[in-house]
């Protein structure tokens, strides 16, 4: 593992560039968001995501992969087509700490062995992952790096860089993380309904 500090009020883009030509490359890396750390990888890397599902010791299904998007217009590249009264609500909430459950598109599910027919997204309001998004290829695939008996061990970059070292290929540390999760909003059967309550309100 290579681990890059970025301060994350003001990346350095030459460090951004580097990380997104490997992750363009199937490089797995941990970074912040918004919320907690998260892994992830390029999603258009089958063999990548397989690495992440493997790292996290869960079964695909179990995994909780989300889709970070550079912008709300990317979504629906994505996702089957959804109603104005939740394209409202994501233009609302994102970027910000919250994880959209939407039904996926074709161009999604053949990336999984399961067929996955959901898809969490996610746009973080970090710096760092905005910036790294316009040098990407394609969208990153990633789940938190969460455990709820140790979650401390997942927001100290020095405890993540100990735990992951021989695991991933980079860690961007971009300062303490949170050990708050997102607020999850499930828009699968048309309405939007709370399935986790996190950092990000909900009124």
């Amino acid at each position: 593992m290579q681990r890059v500090v970025i301060r994350p009020d003001n990346p350095d883009t030459r460090d951004i560039k580097m990380i997104a030509e490997k992750m363009n490359k199937g490089d797995v890396i941990i970074f912040p968001t918004d919320t907690v750390y998260a892994m992830g990888c390029i999603m258009t890397k089958k063999s990548s995501i397989e690495r992440i599902i493997k790292i996290s010791g869960k079964k695909e299904k179990q995994a909780k992969l989300s889709l970070i998007c550079k912008d709300i217009k990317t979504v629906a590249d994505f996702t089957l087509p959804y109603s104005n009264h939740i394209f409202k609500s994501m233009k609302r909430y994102l970027p910000g700490p919250y994880t959209f459950i939407l039904n996926a598109n074709n161009f999604v599910t053949k990336y999984f062995k399961n067929n996955k027919k959901e898809i969490g997204i996610r746009i973080p309001n970090n710096k760092i992952v905005l910036e790294l998004m316009e040098y990407l290829d394609a969208p990153i695939i990633s789940t938190s790096l969460n455990n709820e008996d140790v979650s401390e061990y997942f927001i100290d970059p020095e405890k993540i860089e100990d735990t992951y070292e021989h695991q991933v290929d980079y860690l961007i540390d971009g300062g303490l993380g949170e050990a708050v999760g997102s607020t999850v909003l499930d828009c699968t059967s048309g309405d939007i309904e709370v399935m986790r309550l996190g950092k990000g309100p909900v009124d």
